[in-house]
C-alpha cells in the first residue's frame, strides 16, 4: 500500500510560482507512474501531469505545457510539481496519485490506485 501526503500549496499572484511536493510511504513507490491531478470548485477532477517509474518520460495536459514540470526522487520517495507563470485558472486542489492507467486525448482517461488528500493552490489576479 502507498500513502501520499501533499504539501507546498498556497496563495500566489498571477505570474508567480509554487513547488508542490508529494511524500510517499510504502515499499512500492518505485513501481508506479506518479501523477498530479487537480479539481477546481464545481468542476471535474482533471489530469495535470505524470512521470514514469524511472522518470524517463513525462506527460502534461496541454494547458500546463511549458509552465509546469513534474519530477521525482525515488530515493526520497517524493514527487514534485514545479509550477511557473501561474494563472487564476490554475486555482484548484492539487492531488498526488499513483496511476495505474493513463490514455486518451490530452490524457483524459486515467485511473489511480492511491491518491492523497490534496493541497490547495489559489492564484489571484
Amino acid at each position: 500500500q502507498v500513502q501520499l501526503v501533499e504539501s507546498g500549496g498556497g496563495l500566489v499572484q498571477a505570474g508567480g510560482s509554487l513547488r508542490l511536493s508529494c511524500a510517499a510511504s510504502g515499499r512500492t513507490f518505485n513501481d508506479y507512474t506518479m501523477g498530479w491531478l487537480r479539481q477546481a470548485p464545481g468542476k471535474d477532477r482533471e489530469f495535470v501531469a505524470a512521470i514514469t517509474q524511472s522518470g524517463g518520460r513525462t506527460y502534461y495536459t496541454d494547458s500546463v505545457k511549458g509552465r509546469f514540470t513534474i519530477s521525482r526522487d525515488n530515493v526520497k520517495n517524493t514527487v514534485y510539481l514545479s509550477m511557473n507563470s501561474l494563472k487564476p485558472e490554475d486555482t484548484a486542489v492539487y492531488i498526488c496519485a499513483a496511476l495505474s492507467y493513463l490514455s486518451g486525448a490530452d490524457y483524459s482517461h486515467y485511473e489511480y490506485s492511491y491518491c492523497g488528500q490534496g493541497t490547495q493552490v489559489t492564484v489571484s489576479s
